[in-house]
């Protein structure tokens, strides 16, 4: 084949010099023999899709990295400063950032803290120097030091000063990288479900000072209703179906693939393809800072993930000593805390002392979400407790997983590895089974020594949300082990929840008990999650599309799926909440023109004719999308002003029918349009649009922008809580502009299906773009084709990756 001339291209973007003797511009098929250590060929193709190929794996995380930063340097610099506890440095002590993986908003000094903590007490060095399955196999070693030069040789050839990203071109916090910042990346991502969720309240944590009084806690039933409430609105997400050959036209596996992570910062997913030829072959997506495919497919398997319901923490519940704060006692005998003395420079050279403390259990926590609902008193404290602070063994999991070919084989290595630290995972292979698993890194505590070891705080939160918080003054309350588990403490994969199907199997984030409606798994600890209870809408819009293409109802010919009417279930954007609720909200209607909400009275006579005109989908081009995505947002909203008839009233009470464990997919059902909130949520969403000029048949096309530099570009789809399939949440910006700037939602979506041949029929998106550089030429490119509802036909094999017409090829070597 021909390559298209990208002389220009190789030398002033990927290269700064092309005097550079070991860079080879003439473009062969493969690198060249030579004795250098490292040796990767980088070809870039249509949409900035990146396929490295090397003949071993420090070449992979070389040519990984270089194409990478390319795209993203600044967004991983930026976590490399944060990892490393030097953000009050850089960016001020007084300034926040986000972590927008699970949302948290942490102070830049608190955050410094938490991260020395974590430095000083070398748990990262202690996990790499173990010999797996602990520790880092040899293939991942080499891809982190593979990784590291490929880097800091694109950084080196670039220069900080002609970085092609205004967000950190010259900054002095942009700098050469080693193996623990790599492995402190790898470990951040880890925690991102546990620890990380209270960087503030970890890092911040302090003992009370002489004379304190001791603070009122929350009652237990108010502290469950706090932490229930922030930890719903944790950013990740998603959906997943995998179809076994019962369920295809083709008679063999399908996945759909759909993770709703973040639009913006470090938890974003990149595309690409790796290939050691005889050895490693996979494509897909991986989070910023992993040189690995983390959700993708080889030639006859592929893979999603879903977040689990498992908690993967559990709060200790400490009995400090009498005078002595920083004591706490087990078993009635005393037990001093571990001292860290941390320091964190700041910007003016100078620097600040703090120290933090840790236990047998975890370190010392304050603060959960922003929530400060650990108070630190001269009685009592809280410890944090975090699976995952061993686990390492992800890492392990994927390079695995890389080269898997079936779902049992992949089931191994979930079950070998325990490394998973926070989801669920669904596959289907070409032989045409279909896996659902959460074998995942979870507190071994059973029901009964959650009730056993709960104190009345547990008690509640045991029941109530599935998390313990144990009796820290007791050695009996330690976490149990199983004899199967990879390390101790935790669940082993015998008492955790998989499927294997030949029909389908699915997650959008509640518990295991409905991956299969037609094979509920039960019996588990609930600390895993919840089961005979009701399910999300997002939950049951899946299984509701699912069992009607499976039953030849949806009006399309035949009773199994092809790999388009899989495709076609993601961004129909049909609407759960207004199949439910819409045509007893248009009786509400018929019988009440007047209504009062929060912008005081209104007429309904014209709202209700857009809704009923509504085609009930969260299409660009749908007349009253808006509208009733404001009557939503604000029947869930459960703080109504006090002396109205609503304010009696909640979400729980909107439905007519309550939900019936025997009819999980179908209930609850019906709007209760005797709530006196339904009128008010109604009534709200008409001055909502009208209070800022926004016409009540607004259609997202206009209300609902994505900006992109200085294009304005439409989204559809919405909030996953409401029933969407194409989970999008946007931010409300109650003035004229209606919905803008995507917070998170549908991110690196594959629908994958295996025909007779070596190449899977492959579609993608990645809904955000490759490169968070605005003056990359892939900043929006991928974000115009989802806003089309276009897809991007997948290139695996050999051939179709050498017929892109974008192709351009990169022989790098040192």
């Amino acid at each position: 084949m021909k390559y298209r001339n990208t002389s220009l291209i190789l030398c002033g973007v990927l290269v700064a010099s092309c005097g550079d003797s070991n860079v080879n511009t003439t473009l062969p098929a493969q690198p060249p023999a030579n004795n250098n250590v490292y040796n990767a060929e980088i070809s870039r193709g249509e949409l900035g899709m990146v396929h490295i190929k090397a003949s071993d794996y420090a070449g992979i995380g070389y040519g990984y990295s270089h194409s990478f930063a390319r795209d993203n340097i600044c967004t991983i610099a930026d976590v490399y400063v944060t990892v490393s506890g030097e953000r009050s440095k850089y960016f001020g002590a007084d300034e926040s950032w986000e972590m927008t993986g699970n949302g948290t908003i942490n102070n830049n000094l608190n955050s410094d803290f938490f991260f020395k903590l974590i430095n000083a007490e070398q748990r990262i060095e202690q996990l790499v120097a173990e010999l797996p399955p602990l520790g880092p196999l040899p293939e991942a070693r080499e891809l982190v030091k593979g990784y590291v030069v490929g880097y800091n040789r694109y950084l080196q050839d670039t220069g900080v000063d002609n970085i092609p990203d205004p967000a950190c071109r010259g900054a002095d916090w942009v700098r050469p990288i080693t193996e623990l910042d790599v492995y402190r990346r790898f470990y951040q991502l880890a925690l991102l479900g546990s620890s990380a969720v209270a960087i503030d309240g970890i890092g911040g944590a302090q003992p009370p000072g002489p004379g304190s009084l001791t603070a009122a806690m929350s009652s237990p039933e108010q502290f469950a209703l706090d932490l229930d409430q922030a930890w719903q609105g944790i950013q990740i997400g998603s959906n997943a179906i995998a179809l076994g050959s019962e369920a295809t036209q083709n008679g063999k596996g399908m996945l759909l693939g759909n993770p709703h992570f973040p639009w913006d910062g470090a938890e974003r997913f990149h595309q690409a393809h790796l290939t050691i030829t005889g050895e490693l072959d996979v494509t897909g997506s991986a989070l910023f800072g992993v040189p690995l495919i983390l959700i993708g497919h080889t030639e006859n398997m592929a893979w999603s993930h879903t977040v689990s319901s498992a908690w993967r923490f559990t709060p200790y519940q400490l009995a400090l000593v009498p005078g002595d704060p920083t004591s706490y006692l087990v078993d009635g005998q005393p037990e001093a805390m571990i001292p860290y003395e941390l320091s964190v420079d700041l910007a003016d050279g100078s620097s600040v002392s703090r120290t933090l403390y840790t236990t047998r259990w975890g370190p010392m926590v304050t603060a959960i979400l922003g929530l400060p609902i650990f108070p630190w008193t001269p009685a009592v404290g809280f410890a944090l407790a975090d699976a995952n602070a061993s686990n390492f063994r992800y890492i392990n999991h994927f390079v695995e997983a890389n080269r898997a070919q079936s779902v049992r084989e992949l089931l191994d290595i979930l079950q070998r590895n325990q490394g998973i630290p926070w989801v669920n995972t669904i596959a289907a292979d070409s032989s045409g089974e279909a896996l659902y698993a959460d074998i995942s890194v979870t507190p071994n505590v059973s029901d009964q020594k959650a009730v056993e070891c709960g104190l009345p705080l547990g008690a509640v939160t045991a029941n109530t949300l599935g998390l313990p918080v144990l009796d820290g003054s007791r050695n009996a309350c330690a976490w149990d082990t199983d004899a199967d588990a990879a390390q101790p403490g935790i669940i082993g994969p015998g008492n955790m929840p998989w499927l294997i199907r030949r029909d389908y199997v699915t997650n959008s984030n509640d518990s295991y008990w409905l991956s299969s409606p037609n094979e509920p798994l039960e019996g588990f600890y609930r600390i895993i999650g919840d089961e005979r209870s009701e399910r999300r809408m997002r939950t049951r819009l899946g299984l509701v599309m699912t069992e009607e293409r499976l039953a030849g109802s949806d009006g399309l010919p035949g009773n199994k799926f092809s790999r388009q009417q899989l495709q076609d279930l993601i961004f129909n954007n049909r609407h759960m909440a207004a199949d439910l609720w819409l045509d007893d909200l248009l009786q509400l209607c018929a019988i009440t023109p007047g209504m009062i909400g929060a912008g005081g009275p209104v007429q309904t006579a014209e709202a209700c004719t857009v809704l009923a005109a509504w085609t009930r989908r969260d299409d660009l081009d749908a007349p009253g999308a808006v509208l009733f995505r404001r009557f939503v947002t604000n029947l869930f909203i459960e703080d109504v002003p006090t002396g109205t008839a609503a304010s009696a009233f909640g979400f729980a009470d909107a439905w007519a029918t309550p939900f019936d464990v025997n009819d999980p997919v179908n209930t609850p059902r019906g709007l209760n349009i005797a709530n006196p909130h339904v009128q008010f949520a109604l009534a709200s969403a008409i001055s909502d649009l009208e209070g800022n000029n926004i016409p009540l048949d607004a259609s997202l096309r206009n209300y609902s922008k994505e900006a992109r530099g200085d294009r304005l570009i439409p989204i559809h789809g919405g909030n996953g809580t409401f029933g969407l399939f194409n989970a999008i949440r946007s931010k409300w910006s109650d003035s004229a502009e209606g919905y803008n700037d995507v917070v998170h939602g549908a991110s690196f979506v594959q629908v994958v299906s295996f025909d007779e041949d070596e190449c899977p029929d492959t579609q993608t998106i990645l809904t955000y773009s490759q490169s968070a550089s605005s003056e990359s030429p892939y900043f929006a490119d991928q974000t115009e084709m989802y806003s089309r509802k276009e897809w991007v036909p997948g290139r695996f094999c050999a051939d179709a990756v050498q017929a892109d017409p974008s192709l351009s090829v990169l022989n790098l070597s040192e």
